[in-house]
């Protein structure tokens, strides 16, 4: 969570932007005190997707399933 005084924001709120659309939380108080929240607006979000992560896994080991030595005593 980031915290910024009014005058921040307004120098800075390009910066605030990309950080919220990263899903960081973003407060902008008056002073110390807390005054808004900057969020992101629901439908904007990205939608998941199946198969979005097609070709990031592109070795597995013959043994991937094989149970686990370090396991065998739950497995029983």
């Amino acid at each position: 969570m980031t915290q910024v005084t009014i005058h921040e924001a307004k120098t800075h709120l390009s910066k605030l932007i990309r950080q919220v659309l990263t899903g960081e939380e973003v407060i902008i108080a008056k002073g110390k005190q807390p005054l808004v929240k900057l969020v992101m607006i629901p439908e904007l979000r990205a939608q998941r997707r199946i198969g979005g992560a097609e070709g990031v896994v592109t070795f597995l080991t013959d043994d991937f399933d094989a149970p686990l030595d370090d396991f065998k005593e739950f497995m029983e």
